[in-house]
């Protein structure tokens, strides 16, 4: 009787006497996969070095390396000997994790590969060769518009040389990867000449590039590894690289966000789907199955994106990058540091442009209802959801992962990162973020800093710390700079009805009740460490806005010059009149920025709050 030892033996036995390989098994092609993603991981920069399309924003790397880190760790978590079983493992992994164009691509071209292996353990040849056909028409399928010139084609060409092979008899599967990486290689050498964005700037297709480097560790490790040994896949962000391009095809950003969620369900209608997202925007990829589909898009309106997702099943895992923001940085290289915040910190849309500050979405939940804050639930729309729904908000703060994608891609760009952070006083934003640059090991170091403020106050820190960027200023005189930015910002709000606190669970409905029965509002201020604090009043009857203006004076020393912003909640008048009131009362360094107010603020405060950041200025000391 032939058992699967015996067999795996004189398998080992022929390869010894350059018989080759006749098979691969769960264990040997997870073990060939791993070496294939740790090429791939490893060369991530140069792949963002050269990404030029279908946007020139600089991440295709780093969305697949995250890609593959999902699929590595699915693979290390659960060995399996069943190579139908792996590729099951692997898809769903593709699927959970994938990032951007090319990682949704991939992600679809491993769901083929497992649905035309199913249930078989061991691939020879042939099956090798079906898998792939049957993984190029998945990958094509993906696509709303599939292009020639790209990984499609790579992907194509391999699939056609793999039944080529096969057909005249190639048993040997480790001649036969050799062959398909050859034929690759000289496919993605043709992207090179194919779509304008690759012509102009004399470089092959980013994604295409990146299938080509994972073949090639696998076939390189068929070929010269041991097949019991288990590659480690590197996780950490390689060393920062000068960019090889001034901006090539960045005017082509036609839409803002490139946007990616999940939608699991039961027999969903992908030609419905695709009909109604076809109209937001372009560069759509549908990958996955008809019960969970990873859906990316390029669009301006997230948004409408997750609301159309909701409609044929329950949506997760959403994000929506800045490509215009990304494209300016890798373009103009504005300096050696980057900035970046998360969204309760509120500043003016034209600090975000001007500083190329960068930020990180809260979450804000009505019921089952989840939005991406100032993303896909900009501050006005939040105050209309928030007056007309039952349904009481919670604000939540953004997943590790959030904030290490956008840290992986200032990594790989900058040479320092400074993350500043809602107070860690009142939310876990901070750990959550702390919890992400301890991730982020190997490229550009990430300082996060706790703001120990909120809203206003957060903002005025992180446009110091990015015109103390722009400046020149970096490592340890940076970070004392912003810190000291910390010190010297204040912020009070008043707050004109409690209701909002008291269905957030802030305060209790009895205290609510004394400040109603005493007609005051409270204002709200900050410790030193951040923390709540609610020690004063203004009364409700009357110009509660001027006494609050009169309490601020009364509060922050007097002779000193400060920049100011105010900022309201569904209040404009309300914010003009008090910038007004503060302008006469206060040496002010440029104009008094007026803003709306996040819903991390707007949903305790409710609509009505009124917020004031005030910080002592003081210009951004010279780099050396």
């Amino acid at each position: 009787m032939v058992t699967e030892a015996t067999d795996q033996s004189e398998d080992r036995a022929k390869r010894l006497r350059g018989g080759g390989i006749s098979y691969l098994d769960g264990e040997r092609l997870a073990r060939a996969l791993l070496a294939g993603m740790k090429r791939l991981i490893d060369e991530r920069d140069q792949l963002n070095r050269i990404n030029v399309f279908p946007v020139a924003d600089g991440d295709t790397g780093t969305n697949l390396a995250l890609t593959m880190s999902s699929i590595a760790a699915a693979v290390r978590a659960k060995p399996v000997k069943s190579a139908g079983q792996l590729l099951v493992d692997v898809a769903d992994a593709a699927l959970d994790g994938a990032r951007g164009n090319s990682g949704a691509i991939i992600a679809q071209f491993f769901q083929g590969l497992a649905d035309a292996v199913g249930e078989r353990r061991r691939l020879v040849a042939a099956d090798l060769a079906n898998a792939l056909e049957a993984a190029s028409k998945y990958a094509h399928d993906a696509l709303d518009k599939p292009l020639e010139g790209t990984v499609l084609t790579v992907i194509g060409d391999v699939s056609q040389e793999a039944k080529r092979l096969a057909d005249q008899g190639s048993g040997d599967l480790g001649k036969l990867m050799k062959g398909l990486l050859k034929r690759a290689e000289e496919s993605l050498e043709t992207t090179r000449n194919g779509l304008e964005q690759m012509r102009r700037a004399n470089v092959v297709d980013a994604g295409a590039r990146g299938f080509v480097l994972l073949l090639e560790g696998m076939v390189d490790f068929i070929s010269a590894g041991s097949l019991r040994e288990q590659p480690e896949p590197e996780m950490d962000i390689a060393e920062a690289a000068e960019m090889l391009m001034d901006n090539p095809g960045g005017d082509e950003v036609t839409y803002r966000f490139c946007t990616e969620c999940m939608i699991t369900g039961e027999d969903m209608d992908r030609r419905k789907l695709r009909e109604a997202l076809g109209q937001l925007g372009n560069s759509m990829v549908l990958a996955g199955t008809h019960r969970k589909l990873k859906v990316h898009i390029h669009t301006d309106d997230p948004a409408e994106v997750f609301a159309i997702a909701g409609e044929h099943g329950e949506v997760s895992g959403t994000k929506a990058d800045d490509m215009k923001q990304q494209v300016g940085t890798i373009g103009h290289g504005r300096s050696g540091a980057a900035v970046v915040t998360d969204s309760a910190a509120d500043l003016p849309d034209s600090a975000y442009e001007e500083l190329g500050i960068h930020f990180v979405p809260l979450r804000v939940n009505f019921g089952e209802r989840s939005y991406m804050d100032k993303v896909s639930l900009p501050p006005a729309e939040f105050y209309a959801e928030l007056q007309q729904n039952p349904v009481f908000p919670r604000t939540s703060q953004p997943a590790p992962g959030d904030y290490r994608r956008v840290y992986e891609f200032l990594s790989s760009h900058f040479e320092q990162v400074i993350s500043i952070s809602l107070t860690s006083s009142a939310s876990g934003t901070w750990q959550s973020a702390v919890a992400a640059a301890e991730r982020v090991r190997g490229g550009s170091p990430v300082h996060v800093i706790d703001s120990k403020s909120v809203s206003v106050g957060q903002g005025l820190v992180a446009t110091y710390a990015a015109e103390c960027a722009r400046a020149g200023l970096s490592g340890d005189a940076l970070v004392n700079a912003v810190e000291g930015a910390v010190e010297r910002t204040s912020v009070f709000g008043v707050v004109r009805d409690l209701t909002w606190a008291v269905r957030g669970g802030r305060i209790t409905a009895w205290l609510k009740w004394i400040a109603d029965a005493l007609g005051i509002l409270p204002i709200i201020s900050l410790g030193e460490q951040g923390e709540v604090l609610t020690r004063s009043a203004v009364r409700r009857a009357g110009d509660n806005v001027r006494g609050f203006a009169r309490h601020l004076r009364r509060k922050m020393p007097s002779g000193a010059l400060y920049r100011i912003t105010v900022g309201h909640a569904n209040c404009p008048r309300d914010a003009q009149r008090l910038a007004g009131l503060l302008a006469q009362s206060f040496q002010v360094h440029g104009e008094i920025a007026i803003v709306e107010v996040s819903a991390a603020l707007g949903t305790h405060g409710g609509p009505g709050t009124l917020v004031a950041g005030l910080q002592r200025y003081q210009p951004p000391p010279q780099s050396a």
